[in-house]
This record gives C-alpha cells, structure tokens and sequence, in this order.
C-alpha cells in the first residue's frame, strides 16, 4: 500500500486525503511535501479536539504556507469555543457558514431500544445475530476495553468478528474495514471511531450495546446504516446506566424513541458450542493414536506380517548308527 501511495504522490496530485497520523508519517519520508498546498481542509474539528488529535493538525497547518497564501477550511458538527479559537488561529477573514437538517436522523432508519439488565445484553445480542442471521453488523460500545471483552464472547459462539478502536494500528485498521466489507467479518465491534467518516455499503443493523453520553454521537452511530437510500435498522439496548441518556437523546431528535421490552426468549443465551482443541494438541493426538494402532497389529509390507514357518520338531535321537533297539 505505501508503494502504490509513493507512486500516486509521484505524478504529482492534485488532491489529497488522509488522516493526520499518516499525512505527517509520508512527510517524514519525503513522500509528501505540503509547502505548496493551497487548499487545506480540517473535517471533524469537533472530534480530532475530542480524541487528541489536534497536535498532529497543527503539525500539518505549520507545515504547509502561511494562512495569507492559503484557503483554510473547517468542518464541524458542532462549533464549541476551543474549535472557534483554531478558526481564529489558522484562518483568514473567516466566514461561518451554518447548515442545521430539517430531521437529525434519516427517516430511512427504523430505531428500537430495548429494556434489559446488563447481564441481559449479551443474550440478546447474540440471538439477535444468530435468530435472524444477520450478516453485516456494527455494534457500538463506549471503551476499549468493550470491544476486546465483547469480541472475546462473541468468539465462543464462533462468530467471526473483529475489533476496531483507537488503539487499533492504521494498518490493521484499513484490512479489518477490508474483510468487513467483503464480508470475511460478519460483526464489527467497535467505538466511536467508527461513528464518523465510516462509509460501508450492506450495514443492515447498527447495535448500540452501550448508548454514548453525546446525543450527536448516537446520531452518527445510527448513520453508518441506512445509507445512499438504503434502509436500515438501529438497535439500542438501555440497561440501568444506559438509560438515563434516553432523555438527552430524545431531545436532540426532537422525537421520543420508543422503548419495549424484548421477548423473554431473546434473553436466554444458547449454550455456547464445544471449544476447539489447539492445532498442536490435535496433531498430538493424531500421532498418539496412530501409534497405538500400529502396535495392535503388524503393518502392512514389514516382516512380521508374513506368517512364520513351522521347521519340524527334532526326532527321537535313541537309535544311533549301527545300534537297533531290543
């Protein structure tokens, strides 16, 4: 990948886009020089100050010509005081331009919450994917630490699934987004990393194992399904902490989500199947009982399995030469 990227870079382009942890690692490389850029572009201001981004952009705003010789554009979904201050530092003459949607969440998106328990979750989570065989599925929780635990569960059950969060390598990241699109990844369990920018066509469900405490972030979570038309389903599960969210968020749409409980057969969890031996303890066992078969008979083709011949048993040495009995 970063020999096609040298390539691309090497004929000169005119746009370019990447996250920030990558755009200054080509320039470390000589790959990229930005002393010639003329647009920049900073999308999801909000969130790089959020998740503690923003040394590396200003890294990148330095690098490239002074504000005087450049169009310096920002995005964000929400425009808080430190964001204003970065406008103000990297910008010239800013203008503010603000667009609010008529409806916050698309109509093509159907949302369900669920009442459950904590210890409920899990249950209902995996009889959700298993009983109406879903195939392509983001599942939401709050911290690291989430994914890899729920990750881990949903493993047992032997469903292919795989993680994606901040502390993810880029790397890893991209093919972890590869097999999901291919489908090589039934279950993406991950955080709000995903909520933004993630464009993957197929998502039919959208599950909010654990509701965020930003009303925006449910928005965005709910807004990777449903998407170029397409409809989509979103499912939130509000146990006892979860819960009192539903407040914030019911007042960020502007409309109450409606609440049930699920059926009772939902929150029992089948049995988990039979953990598969390690590969080594499987050869182990192949060795160990052929073996034991070839000392229970002789193999085919070895000495052992001709039958032996009986040589004729020494007769009666009492007559000798010259000598008859009496």
């Amino acid at each position: 990948a970063c020999s096609t990227i040298t390539k691309q870079c090497s004929q000169k382009p005119i746009d370019i886009m990447c996250n920030a942890g990558s755009l200054l690692d080509f320039k470390r490389q000589n790959i990229l020089h930005l002393n010639q850029v003329e647009i920049l572009v900073i999308d999801e201001a909000d969130r790089m100050l959020d998740m503690g981004f923003i040394p590396d952009v200003r890294k990148i705003v330095y690098s490239a010509p002074h504000k005087d010789k450049r169009q310096t554009m920002f995005f964000s979904a929400t425009l808080t005081p430190q964001v204003e201050r970065l406008a103000e530092q990297w910008t010239k003459n800013p203008v503010h331009v603000e667009i609010e949607p008529e409806q916050v969440a698309a109509e093509s998106i159907k949302q369900r919450v669920y009442i459950v328990t904590t210890e409920e979750k899990f249950a209902l989570l995996l009889n959700l994917i298993i009983g109406q065989k879903l195939e392509r599925v983001l599942v939401f929780v709050n911290r690291r630490d989430q994914t890899r635990h729920l990750a881990e569960k949903l493993r047992r059950y032997r469903i292919n699934c795989a993680v994606l969060s901040g502390e993810v390598p880029q790397n890893k990241r991209i093919k972890t987004l590869e097999n999901f699109r291919s489908g090589r990844v039934r279950v993406l369990v991950a955080t709000d990393v995903a909520a933004r920018g993630l464009h993957v066509e197929g998502i039919s469900h959208v599950i909010n194992f654990t509701l965020p405490q930003d009303p925006e972030d449910y928005v965005h979570r709910i807004g990777r399904t449903g998407r170029a038309g397409a409809s989509g389903i979103s499912v939130s599960f509000a146990c006892e902490e979860d819960s009192f969210y539903i407040p914030a968020i019911n007042e960020y749409l502007g409309t109450p989500l409606v609440c049930e409980q699920p059926d009772e057969a939902l929150l029992i969890a089948p049995p988990a199947p039979p953990a598969k031996a390690p590969a080594q303890k499987r050869r182990r066992a192949r060795k160990k009982k052929s073996f034991k078969s070839g000392r229970e008979g002789p193999r085919q083709g070895s000495r052992h399995s001709k039958p032996r011949r009986n040589r004729p048993r020494p007769r009666n040495q009492g007559k000798k030469a010259g000598v008859s009995e009496v």
